[in-house]
């Protein structure tokens, strides 16, 4: 079924400004995924906050145009499935866990603002800790350190008790 123009402006307006936004855009070829295995992904995508598209990669291109993802158009051969994601990592991970699974998923390129990543540097991408993971851990820190300094003997108390008490 193809698309009118209409709707092909309106579709590209619409990845465009989810693009503009985005801290992460994960480009995956799909050929040879079952539509059971789309479905899925769709799915994950849809609970981690992952945009996840099929595009014409002519009006993918449209669509990063202008955007601080442009670089990525040189990218954009083949079938492929766009992951966007306002987390850096979330849209990598997402991929790149699905494509463990099934290896007909294959990661072609992605991109953050004004930077491109190899399939390599997307999968490193999506080994690091989310952002809430690392807010979680650091408030978890800030939160023992806390617990530890109250529940301390202060040094004064440290220092009366251990000297001999002299009668």
């Amino acid at each position: 079924m193809s698309l009118k123009l209409q709707q092909k402006k309106e579709l590209v307006k619409e990845v465009g400004s989810i693009i503009k936004d985005a801290g992460s855009v994960v480009l995956a070829e799909y050929s040879g995924v079952e539509v059971d295995g789309m479905t899925t992904l769709r799915n994950k995508a849809r609970e981690e906050g992952v945009y996840l598209r099929v595009l014409k990669n002519t009006l993918a291109r449209r669509a990063v145009s202008g955007t601080p993802f442009e670089q990525l158009a040189d990218h954009m051969k083949g079938p492929l499935a766009y992951g966007i994601s306002k987390d850096p990592i979330l849209a990598a991970k997402v991929l790149t866990s699905f494509a463990k699974e099934n290896d007909k998923l294959v990661i072609r390129a992605g991109g953050m603002p004004n930077q491109v990543m190899s399939p390599t540097q997307v999968k490193q991408l999506a080994t690091m800790p989310s952002r809430e993971e690392l807010i979680a851990k650091l408030l978890a820190t800030m939160q023992a350190t806390t617990c530890l300094l109250y529940t301390s003997p202060s040094p004064r108390d440290l220092s009366t008790s251990r000297m001999p008490s002299s009668a």
